[in-house]
């Protein structure tokens, strides 16, 4: 308002004519940054003549929140990256850890991903090179176990005609109902099986530790890869660069099924000629086949653990074959045995039609003696039961008479229910 009213008296005072150029030459003095005129700010020496104190109008200020609305966001600082980088160049970022990444635990699976990452960061491998060095490590860590499996295989091997008899009296003594002959066989098996320190049970515990083993690395790859990890992406050999990524040829899933094949014709974990896994061959025969459609599309990591698995353990039943290397390890050999001591070999379908046989027969003696001890609970309750035909208490006209109640053809049938 006092502005306004500055510029009406100066304007009736002076008039057009020299409030021009008194104007004209105040927007020069303050573009080009120079101290404003005395008489702006009342200082007018004494004697000169009256000029109007024009004081400049500022915009209303906004309140915060209206501020806020209106002006953009204030950019955050870029990140020092340590200084100006000589020669123009980027500074390379380092790269994260599976921790920071959301992986690597205390559980089988994290343990196994802080491993693959120690050997691809610490001691400088590439990614393949890490996970070839983590399996070899884990399959050498294994390697006791395996040659364990191998003597029970050799003992077993060598005590089969015994065993293979003392089995088939358990069996005909089943079959038979003769519980007493089932329990002489069986007791006379388990004696026979301490004394030679023999136990079929043994020859599935290689399985079992190395099932938990593949399936650790297994998810550790899986996770590693759908994160992904950046550095995996690059991180591959000749034609699979991307580990995350499946394989573009399929030379890998054909090559695994291919050594997986070898592995279970060769017998490498648990021996040749060990009976209790002939059946379990004989269905994991037809596996490789089966998942090689599931498995196809598998990232590059994974097939180059399985592919790593695969040839070491090729290499080891080509190394436990070694006469001197079985002597070493105290590995016993194996007995070639006449084929007419052992059972005759049945096929798969035979096989199944068999245990089906043995199957149905067990639950028929089962069924049978579950009726007589239900029959003997009924008889120590009472009361008792007509078991015979013809009671002589109870005779009136005779068994002829046409009063006479028709004689049951088999009695008995209604006692044991």
């Amino acid at each position: 308002m006092a502005a306004c009213a500055a510029a009406r008296w100066g304007w009736r005072r002076l008039g057009p004519p020299e409030l021009a150029p008194l104007l004209r030459g105040l927007h020069t003095q303050i573009r080009r940054g120079s101290p404003p005129p005395a008489w702006l700010h009342g200082n007018a020496p004494r004697g000169a003549p009256l000029r109007p104190r024009l004081v400049p109008r500022l915009p209303p200020a906004r309140s915060q929140s209206s501020a806020a609305q209106v002006l953009p966001p204030a950019a955050a600082p870029p990140p020092d990256l340590g200084g100006a980088v000589p020669g123009g160049e980027l500074a390379e970022v380092p790269e994260l850890g599976l921790v920071e990444l959301g992986l690597g635990s205390s559980t089988p699976v994290g343990l196994i991903q802080n491993l693959l990452e120690f050997l691809h960061a610490d001691l400088g491998l590439p990614w393949w090179g890490a996970i070839v060095a983590g399996t070899v490590t884990a399959r050498c860590l294994v390697f006791p176990l395996i040659v364990k499996g191998q003597r029970e295989a050799a003992k077993l091997n060598n005590h089969l005609p015994e065993i293979n008899q003392l089995s088939q009296r358990m069996q005909d003594a089943k079959r038979s109902g003769n519980q007493f002959e089932f329990s002489k066989s069986y007791s006379e098996l388990i004696l026979y099986q301490k004394a030679h320190d023999v136990n079929p049970i043994r020859g599935f515990l290689v399985p079992l530790v190395q099932a938990p083993i593949f399936i650790s690395f297994f998810i550790a790859l899986r996770e590693m890869a759908a994160l992904p990890v950046p550095s995996m992406q690059s991180g591959g050999l000749a034609w699979f660069v991307d580990l995350t990524a499946a394989d573009p040829l399929y030379v890998l899933p054909l090559v695994v099924t291919g050594t997986m094949v070898l592995i279970l014709e060769l017998g490498a974990e648990s021996g040749v000629d060990n009976p209790n896994l002939k059946m379990m061959k004989t269905v994991f025969r037809v596996m490789p086949l089966v998942i090689l459609p599931l498995t196809i599309s598998f990232p590059t990591a994974i097939f180059t653990y399985w592919l790593t698995s695969n040839l070491f353990s090729l290499v080891q039943v080509g190394l436990l074959r070694v006469p001197a290397v079985r002597t070493w390890l105290r590995i016993p050999n194996h007995i070639q045995h006449d084929p007419a001591l052992l059972p005759p070999r049945q096929g798969f379908v035979r096989s199944l039609q068999s245990g089906w046989k043995d199957a149905q027969l067990a639950q028929q003696l089962h069924e049978r003696e579950r009726r007589v001890k239900n029959h003997l609970a009924l008889a120590a309750k009472g009361p008792l039961r007509q078991t015979f035909s013809n009671n002589p208490l109870q005779q009136e006209g005779g068994a002829g008479s046409p009063g006479s109640s028709p004689r049951p053809k088999r009695p008995w049938q209604d006692t044991l229910g």
